[in-house]
C-alpha cells in the first residue's frame, strides 16, 4: 500500500440567501460558480457530503473511503475506535451579506436520541474579515427561563433576548451545542465544528426565500435543545501572536491553535494520535513531511495523516494557519 501524504480536497460551495462573494475574492477561490456563496465546505465527513481528494495518487477518492482503507494511520487510533469511518470534524468558510437565522444546534445526547447520530454540533468561529459594524448574537443577555423565552418567541422578537457582540477580524468565538446564536452581515470566517449538519432555525428576521415564502422554522425542536443557563460571552480571549503558536480552543470536541510565523518551524508529531488539519488564513508556505513537499496558500485546507511524524513549515511570506486536532 502506498504511503499516506498530506491531503487537499475539492471545496464544495453552498448557495445561501445571505451569502456573498468574499470566499471568491478573499480566499483564492475565484473558481466558485455561485452568485451568493455563503459557505465553502473544505473538509467534510457528512453522509452524502464526503470531501473528495484533489491531489496525489488518491485524487478522486472520498474521505470516508480513505478512512476505511487506512483507518488509524489516517485519523489516529482513538479517533478511529470511536468514530469509525466518519471523519469527526467539519471545516467551512462562511461569508455573510445578511444576518443568518437565529438558531441552535443539539448536543451529543439529543442528537443520538433523535437521529441516532454520533455527535451533535459544537462549533467555533475564527473571524477573517469583518465590516466596521459587524455583529453576532450568542446566548441570552441574562438568565432566561423557558417560559420567558416562549413568551417572547410568540411575539416574534426573540433576538432581543440575546447577547449582542461586536465582531472584528481576529476575533474567535466558541459556540457549544445548546447555545442560541446568530451571525450578522459583513463577516467572513472559518468555522470548525463537530461533524453534524443539524440546525434548528428559530427566527429568520421575517424574510422571504427566492420563491417569496418564509423559510421553515423548527421552534419546537429547538426549545428542547436550548441551554437556558448559557448567558456568558462566547468570545475567546486568546493570546494573539506574530511569531509562534497560541491555543484558541481546547475541548473534548476539538482543539484549535493559531500558528503565525515568518521563519521556518518544525512540528514534531511523533507522539501524536490524531490527524492534523491546517487551515491557511494568510500567506503561503511549503509544507514538508517524510512523504514530500506540498504548497499551502491562503484559502486552502490540508489534512495531515496521523501517522505523520514531523512537519516542516517553510513560509514564503507572513504565514498564518489554524491547526486543528483531537485529543
Amino acid at each position: 500500500m502506498n504511503s499516506l501524504y498530506p491531503l487537499k480536497f475539492k471545496p464544495v460551495f453552498k448557495e445561501k440567501i445571505w451569502g456573498g462573494q468574499k470566499i471568491r475574492t478573499h480566499l483564492n477561490m475565484d473558481f466558485s460558480p455561485l452568485t451568493n456563496c455563503g459557505e465553502s465546505w473544505m473538509i467534510s465527513g457528512i453522509d452524502g457530503e464526503n470531501s473528495i481528494v484533489s491531489n496525489g495518487f488518491l485524487e478522486g477518492n472520498e474521505l470516508n473511503e480513505l478512512i476505511e482503507i487506512y483507518m488509524d494511520d489516517l485519523v489516529g487510533e482513538k479517533v478511529f475506535e470511536y468514530f469509525g469511518e466518519q471523519f469527526p470534524i467539519l471545516v467551512k468558510f462562511i461569508d455573510t451579506t445578511a444576518a443568518l437565522s437565529v438558531q441552535v444546534h443539539p448536543g451529543n445526547e439529543l442528537a443520538r436520541k433523535r437521529y441516532h447520530a454520533l455527535t451533535g454540533k459544537t462549533e467555533m468561529w475564527f473571524v477573517l474579515n469583518a465590516d466596521d459594524d459587524a455583529w453576532m448574537l450568542s446566548g441570552f443577555a441574562e438568565k432566561t427561563s423557558k417560559e420567558k423565552y416562549l413568551e417572547v418567541l410568540g411575539k416574534g422578537n426573540v433576538a432581543d433576548l440575546l447577547r449582542k457582540e461586536k465582531v472584528s477580524a481576529g476575533d474567535a468565538f466558541y459556540i457549544p451545542a445548546g447555545n442560541i446564536h446568530a451571525l450578522g452581515p459583513g463577516v467572513l470566517l472559518a468555522e470548525i465544528q463537530q461533524t453534524s449538519d443539524i440546525t434548528y432555525r428559530i427566527y429568520d428576521w421575517d424574510r422571504l426565500d427566492h420563491m417569496g415564502k418564509p423559510r421553515e422554522l423548527q421552534t419546537d425542536l429547538a426549545t428542547d435543545a436550548i441551554d437556558f443557563d448559557h448567558s456568558g460571552s462566547s468570545r475567546i480571549n486568546y493570546k494573539r501572536v506574530n511569531e509562534g503558536s497560541s491555543t484558541i480552543v481546547a475541548s473534548s470536541f476539538f482543539n484549535t491553535k493559531l500558528i503565525s510565523i515568518n521563519h521556518p518551524l518544525k512540528k514534531d508529531y511523533s507522539d501524536n494520535d490524531s490527524f492534523i488539519i491546517y487551515v491557511c488564513i494568510e500567506g503561503d508556505a511549503e509544507v514538508r513531511t517524510q512523504t514530500g513537499i506540498i504548497n499551502l496558500v491562503k484559502g486552502e485546507t490540508l489534512l495531515i495523516p496521523a501517522e505523520t511524524t514531523f512537519v516542516d513549515l517553510i513560509p514564503k511570506t507572513q504565514f498564518r494557519i489554524l491547526e486543528i486536532y483531537i485529543t
